[in-house]
């Protein structure tokens, strides 16, 4: 990834300056993926009813549900004894992260849980149970923005609510 964000660039007009950058220093693999990312953010964008322009934070979740494809893909690779490509698949997921925002920590992610459950609490005037998870996940994943998995929020929520 480059450093040819502006505060105006778009994510998605950053990865087309990276991948125009890929294919100078011929570099087949960052090429490859570039390209597969932005096909799947087109893909989104044309998806539907109508044609829309996706804003960066859309465009953060395609390449996350990107990285996430690559990582299970590795992982059947490499149950399958296939190591040359589950570490290809590895690589581009190394190369899409490189484009998410840092991930929280799970301390991180336990003080959001722990504060949406004062709000949940507080909104409800009573203990939070957990048939209302759902909308502390909701609350906890709108404060992560995208950086934190989906999976890692709820299992937090489910254990904060056990």
């Amino acid at each position: 990834m480059t450093d040819t964000k502006s505060a105006d660039a778009t994510l998605k007009a950053t990865l087309r300056a990276d991948l125009t950058a890929s294919m100078k220093a011929r570099d087949t693999l960052t090429t490859g993926t570039l390209r597969m990312a932005l096909a799947a953010i087109t893909n989104a964008e044309v998806a539907g009813t109508t044609v829309k322009e996706l804003t960066d934070a859309e465009v953060t979740a395609v390449l996350a549900k990107e990285v996430r494809k690559r990582a299970e893909a590795a992982e059947a690779f490499a149950g399958a004894g296939r190591t040359e490509l589950a570490e290809k698949e590895k690589a581009e997921a190394a190369v899409l992260s490189g484009y998410l925002p840092t991930q929280l920590t799970d301390a991180e992610i336990a003080e959001l849980v722990a504060k949406a459950v004062q709000d949940v609490s507080a909104s409800t005037g009573a203990p939070v149970a957990m048939r209302q998870m759902g909308v502390v996940i909701k609350q906890v994943q709108a404060a992560a923005a995208g950086q934190a998995d989906g999976s890692k929020i709820a299992a937090a929520v489910k254990a904060a609510l056990a």
